[in-house]
């Protein structure tokens, strides 16, 4: 594996790592030392784009994606015939240094495949870090992947020198693990997202006493299921999730659309990757984290899985029709979350801003709802927007109608063929 040419082997191990989505690195505050180079400070870094709209790259490798297990949903599975390669650590930090001199990024995604063991994965990916912190002193970025079954005092070196860290349960219930992923049972997976959690939670009580305590993952740590490769309902992955964020402070949990390409007869026929699907769970895993809601108003026994149509918010709202509409000058911020069409920014402005003058229709669009869908839930100044009752069927029909736009969108010709003026389009 290592006889090929250096670039070839970053070519396939890059190429290798795209489907791990486990990767963002927003939260980090890892602080420039003297003598070092690269930091995390201020603005961080982010895997696509910052707060203030720039973008962030990582470089996003394998260590190597030659691997003794056989997942069945995993395109490096040791049984797939694909090529293979490999990095030495060495090699993995010169590379490192490199793009980083050179601006192609600022900081380091990475994964690998397991060989021989565990245990000697996890020390190959330590000596990386290691020596990217101790010998080349770079504070930037570093997520790194834990490996499921490795020793915990291996877990816990991980922590001491990555930002984040991510351990990928990937499928969301034992039966699915032990049918897909026989080489991976649920505890070697479970028990290390325990111990960095509880290392994550003792080292911030720490800093809070003293701010030179050693910083552990402070970034936290995240986590992948992949949707679509087993029978799950969106019910059980939701659930699954929020019990992840709340026991386990899990900072996220990332949906991966499953890639059909296999002819693994464990593996479901899908015509094309379950990406709307997706997307939704991506929705759905937002209202947990910033919205207030719980994964039993989301979805129940009746209704396991989410409606395609719309968003869960808007779904949600149908179905509780009674709730509504609210007044927009007097609802509580946590009711205003509640109202399809309104962000957490724009309640919070809503909050804000009635507080010197009465809300109504064009002060809320200046605010930032989204009345196309808001409009239907709220009254502004003791006054309905919708304009219809409120009605599942009719409200739904209208909630799913394509928004209205512009009749000419080309860019208009300045000498027309005709000499008529048209009061419609604009043109002379």
């Amino acid at each position: 594996m290592n006889n090929l040419p250096f670039e070839q082997r970053l070519e396939i191990l890059a190429d290798s790592a795209k489907y791990d989505v486990s990767c963002s690195s927003s939260g980090s505050n890892r602080r420039g030392t003297p003598g070092g180079v690269g930091s995390t400070a201020a603005a961080g870094v982010c895997h696509t784009w910052t707060a203030d709209g720039r973008c962030i790259s990582l470089l996003k490798i394998l260590l190597t994606n030659a691997c003794i297990f056989d997942c069945a949903y995993c395109v490096n599975r040791r049984s797939n015939d694909i090529p293979r390669a490999a990095f030495t650590p060495d090699e993995v930090v010169r590379l490192t240094m490199d793009f980083y001199r050179r601006n192609y990024i600022e900081g380091l995604f990475l994964s690998t495949g397991v060989t021989r063991s565990a245990d000697h994965t996890m020390e190959q990916l330590i000596v990386v870090v290691r020596k990217l912190r101790e010998v080349e002193r770079f504070n930037g970025y570093v997520h790194l992947k834990v490996v499921p079954g490795a020793d915990p005092l291996l877990v816990a070196e991980a922590g001491r020198h990555a930002d984040r860290v991510s351990i990928n349960i990937e499928l969301p219930t034992r039966q699915s693990l032990a049918l897909l992923a026989p080489d991976k049972p649920r505890e070697a997976v479970i028990t290390p997202m325990r111990q960095m959690s509880g290392l994550i939670a003792s080292a911030r009580a720490e800093r809070k006493k003293s701010r030179k305590a050693p910083q552990f993952a402070p970034a936290g740590q995240s986590t992948q299921l992949i949707v679509g490769a087993t029978p799950e309902s969106d019910r059980e992955i939701i659930t699954l999730s929020e019990g992840l964020y709340r026991r386990l402070d899990m900072k996220r949990v990332y949906y991966s659309a499953f890639v059909p390409g296999s002819d693994d007869r464990r593996l479901p026929a899908l015509p094309t990757p379950p990406l709307l699907r997706e997307h939704r769970l991506y929705q759905a895993d937002w209202l947990l984290r910033f919205y207030g809601f719980a994964a039993h108003e989301l979805l129940d026994e009746d209704r396991p899985n989410l409606d395609m149509r719309f968003d869960p918010k808007s779904d949600w709202a149908v179905r509780h029709l009674d709730l509504f509409p609210v007044e927009a000058n007097r609802a509580d911020y946590e009711v205003l979350l509640r109202v399809p069409g309104i962000g957490v920014r724009s309640a919070q402005r809503i909050v804000t801003a009635r507080r010197h003058a009465r809300l109504g229709e064009a002060e809320l669009k200046r605010l930032g709802v989204v009345l196309k869908r808001a409009r239907y839930f709220l009254t502004a100044g003791g006054r309905y927007l919708g304009g219809i009752r409120l009605d599942g069927a009719v409200l739904v029909a209208r909630l799913l109608a394509p928004e209205k736009r512009p009749a000419r969108l080309d860019q208009l010709e300045l000498f027309p063929a005709t000499a008529d003026a048209s009061a419609l389009t604009g043109e002379l």
